[in-house]
């Protein structure tokens, strides 16, 4: 559930939130509490507003993870922010915990995802087939522990579950990531992936705004390799 001491940079054209893994950022059919609903009661509770809040969601994250998910305040910033994320000019990096160390510590990938509706699950495939979009990442490993490695990865595409079934198809399970080959779960039914930081300019002031997500509180792993 979000709190206040989730917000990692507000102004008045944006908000920048931590979401914790479990968490929706949007509504869907389950009918469960969002992230996007949460805010705005927040908003409307401590701004005293007496209409409806706005509030548009300018990319979003899985459920298992989390990080850093930038949403507008004004539609103006909301439509400035959208196509900039169509251009790809909002830099995001993630942090994965993975269970194989990768064959090299730097890369990049490049697969087609095709994502699956009924089993709600993307393939990364070396060739194009039927509905498949181009998947790109860079990886480089900035960790390494006795069961696990730290990949920074730079997402340069937003498919389904793409970073996920990239560093599967590589032999480099997320921790956790059960659904796409990791040995085991982990507390809380979330995965070691987590948007660790968010870059881009500001869609009033054009000026570089970066915002960097703590890791998740209570999990030693993560504690261990956020102080290396």
């Amino acid at each position: 559930m979000f709190s206040p001491e989730d917000i990692l940079y507000e102004d008045n054209h944006l908000l920048v939130v931590n979401k914790h893994a479990g968490d929706l950022v949007q509504p869907d059919p389950s009918g469960e509490s969002a992230l996007e609903d949460q805010i705005k009661a927040f908003i409307k509770r401590r701004d005293s507003k007496p209409g409806q809040v706005f509030l548009g969601v300018v990319h979003r994250i899985d459920r298992p993870v989390s990080g850093a998910v930038i949403f507008a305040k004004t539609s103006k910033a909301l439509a400035r922010l959208n196509e900039m994320i169509r251009q790809g000019e909002i830099k995001k990096y993630y942090w994965a915990l993975v269970e194989e160390r990768p064959e090299a510590e730097t890369g990049s990938l490049t697969h087609y995802i095709l994502r699956d509706g009924r089993t709600n699950r993307s393939k990364a495939l070396r060739q194009p087939r039927g509905e498949a979009k181009e998947g790109r990442l860079n990886y480089r490993m900035i960790g390494a522990g006795t069961h696990y490695t730290l990949l920074e990865v730079e997402l340069l595409t937003g498919r389904h579950h793409q970073i996920r079934a990239q560093l599967s198809a590589i032999g480099c399970p997320i921790r956790g990531d059960l659904k796409y080959g990791a040995k085991r779960s982990i507390a809380g039914g979330g995965i070691s992936l987590h948007s660790r930081r968010v870059g881009f300019d500001h869609p009033t002031r054009h000026e570089w705004i970066e915002v960097t997500a703590p890791v998740p509180k209570g999990d030693n792993l993560w504690a261990y390799f956020e102080v290396e």
